[in-house]
């Protein structure tokens, strides 16, 4: 069985199952094995002088990291993928990649928090100045665009508040003037989202999510097309940066399953998000994929499907109240990250860093992970915390 090359070929549930393994070339094993090293041995000084090797050194890739890379370019629809040690060390090779000293960069103003921190440390330090933009300024955004913008990052939904931008509108606007796209697609996958599609150079995902799914591996894919490809590559390259084959392993049998998963994940976290909103304790749900949220008209023209993290604003509460809810959980952890089999719950303020809007939440933000456990169970486990939280009202 030889490795699948075009993504449009087959339905994504078979690419998942395919894409980036090669067996024959294993001794038919399924699973591409895990290859430690770091030299690697020319046959002929011919072959070592002129790289006719496919391999020249581990950091340079291995057939474990490939393996990962070609399964998700195939999935991605790109001209190639590299593979990071983070989501956000992924964000920041992606900016790194596209901009340099004197340049102004557009940032989403609800990016995931740490993103922000990079474009307020690191870049500024370089003397990139970035500004924050409404994630739904659509075309609005021509008015931020100055003669020395090189680069717009957006990310679909908002992070913890989940607005939902017009991604194709702002990747035209900056491909007609020679703007670089980047976008963290993390929250969708390339099974419900493929911004490449819509016009987008470059997508990342923190592969620690959905694609590991076990919460076992930080991870960070970047996939780009175009001349964006060839500046992603080579400063991937100049930094040196590398993930060890194991992680590579993990990462890839995260992906064989990401399809069932997800399906979970979506079912769940809408019949969730749904119990949710007729309790008397909740105001509103942020969920693009329900019919009324602000957001769903964009969600249901560009994606094919929903994940398992959305947030919930609660009724005005005291803070002892809200501790009280989170202290009565036994089956959601509290704890950063998600994406993988466990439900998660945790508390969270845009106020505290957004600064191109303003959060107007009626009472206090929840942002839940919805896991693989039984949905009932779940349910009764956030009824309890509920009632333990009156208790505290």
């Amino acid at each position: 069985m030889a490795t699948l090359k075009n993504s449009n070929a087959h339905a994504p549930a078979t690419e998942v199952v395919h894409l980036g393994r090669d067996p024959q070339r294993f001794d038919g094993f399924v699973n591409t094995p895990v290859v430690r090293g770091s030299t690697v041995l020319s046959p002929t000084y011919d072959d070592l002088v002129r790289g006719h090797g496919r391999y020249s050194y581990g950091r340079q890739g291995n057939p474990t990291v490939e393996g990962l890379e070609q399964a998700l370019q195939g999935l991605e629809g790109s001209d190639g993928v590299v593979l990071t040690p983070s989501g956000l060390s992924a964000c920041s090779l992606g900016l790194l990649s596209v901009l340099g000293a004197g340049d102004h960069l557009l940032m989403v103003d609800s990016v995931y928090r740490p993103t922000r921190n990079v474009c307020n440390t690191v870049l500024a330090r370089m003397g990139i100045e970035t500004t924050y933009y409404d994630p739904l300024i659509d075309e609005g955004i021509t008015a931020l665009i100055r003669d020395n913008t090189r680069a717009i990052f957006l990310e679909a939904p908002g992070s913890q508040s989940f607005e939902m931008p017009d991604v194709p509108a702002i990747a035209a606007i900056a491909r007609a003037r020679g703007i670089t796209t980047l976008i963290d697609n993390t929250w969708a996958t390339p099974l419900f989202f493929q911004p490449h599609k819509v016009g987008v150079d470059i997508s990342i995902h923190a592969g620690t999510k959905y694609i590991g799914g076990h919460a076992d591996l930080n991870l960070g894919t970047i996939s780009a097309v175009g001349p964006a490809w060839g500046k992603v590559k080579a400063t991937h390259r100049t930094l040196g940066i590398t993930v060890s084959p194991d992680d590579a392993a993990l990462g890839a049998r995260g992906l064989r399953t990401l399809a069932v998963r997800l399906a979970h994940h979506q079912q769940a976290g809408l019949e969730m998000a749904r119990w949710l909103a007729q309790r008397p304790e909740v105001s509103r749900i942020l969920h693009p994929a329900l019919p009324d949220d602000p957001g769903h008209a964009i969600w249901k023209r560009d994606f094919s499907g929903a994940s398992g993290l959305f947030s919930i604003i609660l009724k005005p509460v005291p803070e002892k109240a809200v501790a009280a809810f989170f202290d009565a959980l036994k089956l959601f952890g509290m704890g950063y990250s998600w994406g993988g089999f466990e439900s998660l719950a945790i508390p969270f303020n845009c106020n505290e860093y957004r600064t191109a809007t303003t959060w107007n939440a009626e009472g206090p933000a929840v942002r839940l992970h919805i896991g693989l456990e039984d949905i009932d169970d779940l349910k009764a486990d956030l009824d309890n915390a509920f009632r333990q939280m009156q208790t505290h009202t």
